[in-house]
Parts: C-alpha cells; structure tokens; sequence
C-alpha cells in the first residue's frame, strides 16, 4: 500500500525507555506503550499513593498523544494493570477527569507484578490516527462509540469503539445485562455469560462473531482454562462459513491476580469492521477480507489461529516457549525460553512475507518479573529498526509452568487480498 510506513516517536515529555518505542503509528492505529507512574524529570516513580500514580500514568500517555499531534479524545481503548484490584475506584475517580465528555474502551486487572517494584499501576493505550501515517494523506474517518442495552453497561468505558477498519471491545465481566450483577455459578457460567455479552455488543452493530480477529481471556486461575475453552467451543467457530474452513480467531490467555467485582474471568476482542466507519462508503469493505494463517514452523493449537490478518495488520496468538519438534518446553531458563517465543513469533511473521521490524506492539507475560533484564538481553537482539512499542506484566502462572508468553501486532502494509 503506497504512503503508508510504520512510525516509531518518543517524545521527552514522556518517560522514555530503551526497551521500546513510546507510539509506533501504522495505517489508522497508534500503539502506545505501557506507561509507569514515572515523573519525567526524576526519572522515579511519583510520590505519593494510587490517586498520584493513575494520575501520573495518564499524564504520561496524554504528553505522548500530544507529542504527535493528537488530543486525548483520540484514545480508543486503555488497558488497565493494577496491583491492587481494590485500587479500581481511585483510578476511575482519576480516570474520569481524562475523558469528561467521551469514554475510551477499556479493560482492568491486577498482576502478581509490574517492572518497577513501588509501581501500583501501569497503563498503555491504542489511539486513533486519522492522518493514516507518514505520507498518507488526511482520511475521512471517523471514530464510532455505541452501546447496547443487550450488554452491560459501564459509567467509565464504552462497550465498542469503531475507528477506520477495526471495532475495539471493552473486556466484558460475567455480569447480567438487566440487573448489573454477577450471575450466579461457577468458571463455566461466568465464562458462557462474558461471551454472551460480547456476541449482544456485535449483533448491535450488526457485525457476526466470526469477523472476531482477537480474543484475550483473563483469568483468575489458570487451571479453569480446561472448562474455559469447553465453552469457547460453542462460539466459535460461529457461522457455517467459519466452521467449513475451521476459523478460529487468534487468542491470549493470560492469568490476573483479580478482576473487578470478584469475577472468575473476563474477556476483551478486536473485531475486524469491513466496512470501515462512516463516512466510508459500504463498497470499500469489498477490497477486504480476514486472512487467517498457521505454519507448521511454529506451535498450532485448535483453539486459535496462530496469526489473523485484517486491512493493514497482522494479530498474533499468544506464543509459549514450545520446542517445535517436541510439543514440549524447549530445554534451559528464561533466556532459552525467550528466544523460543520470539522463534515463534518470527516464524509466524516470515511465513506471512513480513519481518521482525513489520512488528507494532508485544506484549510479555513474565512469571518472574526479576527476569525482565534476561528476558531485554534477547528480545533487542530480534530487532533491526526502531522496537515495537511493548507492555511488559508480571503473572501469577502461564500454561505449561512456562516462564513467559508472548503475543505480538504486525503492520500489515500489503493490505490484506485481494490487493488494490
């Protein structure tokens, strides 16, 4: 696709980190990485409690929006990390005061760690960029948010959020959309009603469960996932089409110290939207389609696609560090598994005709987040360019007894076919 490049900008105004790109722009989307509660001028994190630090956490995210050009209004979705869940209603009292007359989408947890030991919360961000990138000239997009009274409904976030050719859904808890609260039971209800919700949200933007191209499921123990994926299985693949060709979106599962309101599990999408945003015209969405792909030089599971394409990205499934000739954990510590992962996620990438430095954003899971020095010491040696923008979290458990997962965005500049 000719006048669009990946743009990788840090910004002084902003704590700056050697291990990632502030905002790295592509097509529509800015990709902003996780920002600590770090005051810019000291270099440490900001006095205080959990009120200073969101606060700070936010001042961070809004210096680098502005910093290219953009308002805080352009925010399409924040991911939230706490390290105390109890934390939430302080952040939302500061949250609020970001986004006084529009709500991003949004998802919450607490982590067993963040990279900075006196950090109680980080946050990252993705943002419209309606310039395209570079030297695409200004676009007529516009960004949608909607809510259904089929779903829950939330004072601090907006169920969906639609800008050019994606829709952005808030992480949907086990709640019951008529009365707010939790339903009752247990992982296999909780799990069948957060799915339910997100089905509810696309039906009212008349988009099918199988234009879902990423699916992220958070969960309070790991050792539910066996009943999680039961369930999973009775959505997808959901229409006929999707089971003919055995679609299944590309997916993350991560374990969560805490979820708001005490919940079992939570899960967020992103939704390919064909037809981009008004004023698009309709026809426009018949030079897109989703392009799902797996190779056999990287780890395949049933229950996700290793990479799905859609307009000018790539989404990447979760990759654990898996030897590929033997199913099981490749041999050594975390530098070993590591590289094994960003293997993985190189294989995945080549096999689509990209490279490394097509990747946007990446996002590690750590068991230990004492690793994390490890876990650099690899990861700069995959990269030629400007990094990717990244999200580092420090988790309770991952599948297998790994010590790190990784998923990964992939500019995707060919468009997906049929080409124009």
């Amino acid at each position: 696709m000719s006048g669009i490049i990946k743009l990788s900008r840090n910004t002084a105004t902003a704590p700056y980190d050697l291990t990632a790109t502030q905002t790295v722009a592509f097509s529509h989307y800015n990709n902003i990485s996780a920002q600590l509660p770090i005051d810019v001028k000291s270099g440490k994190i900001v006095e205080g409690g959990i009120t200073e630090q969101a606060t700070q956490c936010l001042n961070n995210i809004k210096a680098i929006v502005e910093s290219i050009d953009h308002s805080m209004h352009d925010v399409i979705k924040i991911n939230v990390y706490l390290k105390n869940i109890t934390d939430l209603e302080y952040v939302d009292d500061v949250y609020a005061t970001f986004f006084p007359r529009y709500l991003p989408t949004r998802t919450v947890m607490s982590v067993a760690a963040l990279p900075m030991f006196d950090a109680l919360i980080q946050m990252d961000a993705v943002i419209s960029n309606g310039e395209g990138s570079g030297t695409q000239a200004p676009c007529d997009l516009v960004k949608i948010a909607r809510n259904t009274a089929n779903a829950p409904n939330c004072a601090i976030s907006t169920q969906t959020v639609a800008f050019s050719h994606y829709n952005h859904i808030s992480a949907q808890l086990p709640l019951d959309p008529k009365t707010g609260n939790m339903i009752a039971g247990g992982i296999k209800e909780q799990t069948g009603q957060c799915l339910k919700n997100i089905k509810s949200i696309l039906e009212a933007i008349d988009v099918p469960a199988d234009d879902i191209v990423k699916i992220n499921i958070h969960l309070k123990n790991l050792a539910d996932i066996d009943v999680v994926n039961e369930v999973y299985r009775c959505y997808f693949p959901d229409a006929g089409i999707a089971r003919t060709c055995g679609y299944m979106p590309a997916r993350s599962v991560i374990a969560v110290e805490g979820l708001p309101m005490g919940a079992l599990v939570q899960i967020d999408a992103t939704v390919s939207h064909g037809d981009g945003t008004p004023p698009q015209a309709v026809e426009d969405r018949h030079g897109l389609v989703i392009k799902a792909n797996n190779t056999h030089n990287a780890p395949q599971t049933s229950l996700s696609t290793q990479t799905v394409a859609f307009s000018h990205y790539n989404n990447i499934s979760a990759q654990l560090p898996l030897n590929m000739m033997t199913g099981d954990l490749v041999d050594g510590g975390v530098n070993e598994q590591a590289r094994q992962c960003l293997t993985n996620i190189k294989a995945i990438v080549e096999s689509v005709n990209h490279v490394m430095d097509d990747i946007v954003k990446v996002n590690i899971q750590l068991k230990n987040i004492a690793d994390l020095d490890a876990i650099n010491d690899v990861y700069t040696t995959f990269f030629n360019d400007n990094l990717p923008a990244r999200t580092t979290i420090g988790v309770a458990a991952i599948a297998m007894g790994a010590l790190v997962q990784m998923d990964a965005i992939v500019s995707n500049g060919e468009g997906t076919p049929p080409e124009v």
